[in-house]
């Protein structure tokens, strides 16, 4: 189970870096719509915050400090950067996940993220579905904002 979930964030994770390298323009990344209410640069830095704490620093002990308002009011921050928060991100994916044993899985994650107990696993299965919902949003903004 544990190289089945490191492969599916891993392969998501690239489908994030690939989707903002798709933009065509840079500073779109950054754009705001109408009832589009977060740019794609926002919500790709609330993944890798998400990610990198609750694998990163909660179960891989990785020592990263989340700043959750900062990734929602950050802006301009080139592509170039972005796409090296995300391969990082992989990296401590890959180093914290290397650490679990399928009896981890099982056991209690150690916070109540979500405001109730639940296993490991059950956990990661959550942040998989919320990394998928947020990468939706994104391909959307691109195709939506990111037009000639």
């Amino acid at each position: 189970m544990t190289e089945s979930i490191k492969s599916l964030f891993t392969r998501d994770l690239n489908r994030l870096k690939k989707e903002i390298e798709s933009y065509q323009d840079e500073e779109v990344i950054w754009k705001i719509d109408k009832n589009i209410l977060n740019s794609a640069g926002n919500l790709s830095l609330h993944l890798v915050g998400n990610i990198n704490h609750f694998i990163g620093s909660i179960l891989g002990k990785s020592g990263y400090v989340r700043n959750r308002e900062l990734e929602f009011s950050l802006k301009n921050i080139p592509r170039t950067e972005l796409i090296d928060k995300i391969e990082k991100t992989i990296e401590i994916l890959h180093s914290s996940l290397d650490k679990l044993s399928e009896e981890d899985l099982k056991k209690k994650y150690p916070i109540e993220a979500l405001g109730y107990p639940m296993t490991t696993e059950y956990f990661l299965i959550h942040l998989f579905g919320h990394l998928g919902y947020h990468l939706g949003q994104i391909n959307y903004h691109r195709r939506l904002l990111d037009v000639e």
